[in-house]
Parts: C-alpha cells; structure tokens; sequence
C-alpha cells in the first residue's frame, strides 16, 4: 500500500488533465511491457528505484528487484518502442571511496561502498550497453542529496524536523562533520526538464585510449546535478533549528558504514552544455521545507 505521503502527491497530480497513473512495479517484465505497448512513449524519464544506503544493509534483494531487474525492464522497453531518449536517476552515491572533490563525471567510479551506490553504477552501465547496442540515447543524472516539500520521509531533513518537534533527540553521524551538497527539488526538477530536451549524441572526441566515463562514442551522457555548494551538516541542521524556532537535542555520533563524509558536485558540463543552474541555498530551502511540514502535518 502506498503511504499517505504518496497518495496526498498523486492527488495533487491527478488534478492535471493532461497527468495519468499506473500502479505497476517496474521489476513485474509484462506489465512493463503492456505499460510500453499501450502508451508508446517518445521519451521516458525514469526516477523509480529502492533509494537509500542504509536500508540497503538490511534488504539488499530489494535492490537488485527494483533497480536492477527494474532497470533492465525500463531499458527493453525503451528499446522495443524506439523512445528518442531515456533520462534515469543515478546517484552521487557512485563515487564511493573517490576522494578527490568536488566529484567529476570524468572520475572513475569503479569502488563503490554501499550495495545502493552499485546498483546505480550499473544502471549507467547497463545504459551504456543499451546506447552502444541499439542506439538509445540515455542519459544518466547523479542526483545530490535532494530535499524539499513532499520528500521522502526517510531523508535527514524529515527525521530531523518530525524529531525535533516532537521534543526527541536527532541521531547526527560524523560527529555531524559529514558535509553534503543539498539540492532543493525545485533546482532538481529544472534540471531533469532540461536534460530530457538534450538528447545526446555520440561524442566524436572519445577515444577508447584515454576514456572519458561522462560520455561515449555511442548516444550516452552523464552529468552530475547538485547545489554546487556543499554543506556542513551541523550548519544545516542550525538553519534547521532557526526555521522552527526550537534548538534540537543531539546525539553526536560516528560515521555509519556506507555512508560519505562528503558530497560535492562538478556541475561544469550540466551548466555548458544544458544551461543548469541550482538557484536555492539552504537558508531558502529549508524555511519553505519547514512551512510546508507544518501545513501537512500539524
């Protein structure tokens, strides 16, 4: 059953003419097949997977169902409809043990450290075979840290402002040195929109000498989406604590196995090349998170 979360957001949605909804699970191959054949796409934007790092220490067979048999079942039909360009949710999750920041498309990402962050990288390999195959053009988007109204319950801003205002102390790992390069999803979904209208087209410059993992010789791309601007989490959880008037209660912890002390995004060639430009700090996202959160639950 979807959570009350969900159905309030799809509500909101289906108030749109132009807006339909299926209830499908992306790893069920023949629905996905009916769902293709039925509507006949021209271009997909796929953003359902199993997200997270720490549930994925728990369920890890979650993941292999959703992102990758999902994944796979997305990419067929992709193929079989001959959609003129496939746009997917990868993760800044991908760079793994990489230590040299900000983050670059350009970095090789071969050491992930979270069975999340691998099923993400394969999804980009995955697609690339698909490009390379059977020339769908994909491209892939390694979101950052994104946050906003109508979020995932599970994401730190959630569990923070629910804990703090219910009076219970907020679990904060790294001794809350982590930083993380918030992304408002308003900057996220500008993105996403002007990605899906710049199909990309083999790149005539690569050479299989010296690779570059962003692109390919096939129709393939990849670009880093996030605020360009990290952030300590101790700063964000202060402008947190302004937003609600109410100092947290903390317990300072250290860091949780697959997670990463920091996340900052290159965001260079999605700003040439597509025009992107984050617009929300923290200080803006975060009082209209909060306003939202008192509006719904309180």
């Amino acid at each position: 059953m979807m959570s009350n979360l969900k159905q309030a957001r799809l509500k909101l949605l289906l108030e749109r003419s132009q807006f339909q909804f299926h209830l499908v699970d992306i790893s069920d191959r023949l629905a996905l097949v009916d769902l293709f054949q039925h509507h006949h796409p021209e271009r997909v934007v796929h953003l359902a997977a199993q997200p997270g790092v720490r549930y994925s220490l728990i369920n890890p067979h979650a993941y292999t169902n959703s992102n990758l048999t999902g994944f796979l079942n997305i990419l067929e039909g992709c193929r079989h409809e001959q959609v003129n360009h496939l746009v997917y949710a990868s993760s800044s999750s991908v760079y793994g043990a990489n230590t040299r920041i900000p983050f670059s498309v350009r970095d090789n990402v071969d050491h992930p450290i979270s069975l999340y962050a691998a099923t993400k990288k394969a999804n980009e390999l995955m697609a690339h075979s698909y490009s390379h195959l059977y020339n769908l053009p994909t491209t892939g988007l390694r979101f950052f840290t994104v946050y906003g109204p109508w979020g995932r319950p599970d994401m730190a801003l959630f569990l923070f402002t629910k804990a703090i205002l219910e009076g219970r102390a907020i679990d904060i790992f790294n001794y809350g040195k982590m930083k993380r390069d918030f992304t408002y999803v308003d900057d996220i979904v500008t993105g996403v929109c002007q990605v899906l209208d710049k199909i990309p087209a083999p790149n005539p410059n690569h050479s299989g000498h010296y690779s570059d993992p962003g692109s390919s010789t096939a129709p393939y791309r990849i670009y880093n989406i996030g605020n360009n601007q990290p952030v300590e989490l101790l700063h964000f959880i202060n402008v947190l604590e302004q937003s609600l008037g109410i100092e947290a209660k903390k317990n300072l912890l250290p860091l949780q196995a697959g997670d990463l002390p920091i996340t900052y995004a290159d965001i260079d060639d999605l700003e040439t090349e597509v025009g992107f430009k984050p617009e929300t700090p923290i200080e803006v996202g975060i009082p209209r998170f909060v306003s939202w959160y008192r509006s719904y639950f309180c």
